[in-house]
């Protein structure tokens, strides 16, 4: 089936570079673009359909690694009161009671189909699911990532997919302060179940679905589970997404529970490396309530070959910033996005960044709006091609990117 679109505007790649077509077209074949261009020049030859979108603009799909399929517990504990921050948490009492999570199976896949379903509306062609694990009996599992699985499928999305699993979580101690419950023998289970998802994704071969590790965030997680995890994802090759560099606190925690950093517990791990996606990357030593200055650790990331999600809306939400944007793509490091929040509106976030660029660098005409498209498209890509392919050009990682072939 040959299909010829037309738009007024077409976004395409040439030589790594977005260029904007006026009255482009697009030539699908099957599964393959088979070419991209003025619509004038278009191939008329056995073309079977032809689909005018007028007034519209024609790009790539959109790509969200913090893609959420779960609820937003950012509306309710974004904000802070007189004695300080007011965290979602559950308390201790609750944690060791053993929970059996706050919704039904029906509720919980309703809202994984819903939360699809959203993706797909907003333009998002290949996500990356994140939980909030506020409801669950204590994080995701294997079961649960099957049941996003088939709703990526009665959707037609690209997935990359793993159950989130920690060794501890969270909670509010009977003085109110925080705390973290741990149950390690829960974490070791937890990393098993995703192995076994690993293994039924491999069973479907579905083309569309592939098997990622997605340890929680790294404080809630063991140094020997992050162990395991890198063993498994060289084993296997698969990526590992992780959230860290998200809390200014981190660093400190880290120091005293580990003497290491953030960073060095990764690389200590075995997972600072090209498979690694770090969720956020905000708290590295470049900003300013670190130390203001970089002593290498962008470097580090760039020669990893390790990915950053960058989500600046809720990033704004929760005010902590990236700082910024440019000092990160100057140093090499891949830049991928992400929502993480709801709706999941991606070109919400790319304006939010755009805006936040301008203000960061005091100088209206640094908007970046090219460097956050690439990031949501180009980016994401990169962030989950394969490894051997992270040298070859954008065309050949990313042929969907609407490479102009005349």
């Amino acid at each position: 089936m040959r299909t010829l679109l037309t738009a007024d505007h077409v976004l395409a790649c040439e030589d790594g570079q977005f260029i904007e077509i006026r009255s482009g077209a697009v030539l699908v074949d099957g599964e393959r673009i088979d070419w991209v261009g003025p619509a004038r020049e278009a191939p008329s030859e056995a073309v079977d359909e032809r689909i005018d979108l007028g007034q519209s603009l024609l790009m790539p799909g959109l790509i969200d690694l913090e893609g959420l399929a779960d609820i937003d517990h950012l509306q309710l504990d974004s904000w802070r009161d007189d004695d300080g921050w007011a965290e979602l948490r559950w308390s201790r009492a609750y944690a060791e009671s053993d929970p059996g999570g706050a919704l039904t199976p029906a509720d919980r896949r309703l809202m994984r189909r819903y939360a699809v379903a959203q993706l797909a509306l907003h333009g998002i062609t290949t996500f990356m699911p994140i939980a909030s694990e506020v409801h669950t009996p204590w994080a995701e599992t294997h079961d649960d990532l099957v049941d996003v699985a088939r709703a990526a499928q009665e959707f037609g999305l690209r997935a990359w997919l793993g159950p989130s699993y920690r060794s501890g979580v969270p909670v509010t101690e009977a003085d109110g302060s925080p705390g973290v419950a741990w149950d390690e023998a829960r974490g070791e289970r937890g990393l098993a179940d995703a192995v076994r998802f690993l293994d039924t994704l491999d069973d479907w071969a579905d083309p569309l679905l592939t098997g990622v590790l997605a340890p929680c965030r790294i404080e809630h997680v063991t140094e020997e589970v992050l162990r395991e995890t890198a063993r498994v994802s060289a084993e296997r090759d698969v990526l590992v997404r992780v959230h860290a560099l998200q809390e200014l606190g981190e660093r400190e925690h880290f120091d005293r529970v580990a003497g290491t950093t953030q960073l060095g517990l990764l690389e200590r791990a075995g997972l600072l490396g090209p498979r690694l996606i770090v969720a956020h990357g905000v708290y590295l030593d470049v900003h300013p309530d670190v130390h203001g200055e970089d002593r290498g650790e962008l470097a580090a990331l760039a020669a990893a070959g390790a990915s950053v999600v960058h989500c600046p809306l809720t990033n704004a939400r929760y005010a902590f910033l990236l700082e910024d944007l440019s000092q990160y793509l100057d140093a090499g490091v891949n830049i991928a996005m992400g929502t993480d929040s709801f709706p999941p509106d991606l070109i919400r976030a790319i304006d939010h960044g755009v805006q936040l660029s301008k203000a960061q660098h005091g100088d209206l005409s640094r908007g970046m709006l090219a460097e956050y498209v690439q990031a949501a498209t180009q980016g994401g890509a990169r962030a989950y091609a394969d490894r051997s392919a992270r040298e070859a050009t954008p065309d050949e990682i990313f042929p969907s990117v609407f490479p102009v072939r005349r």
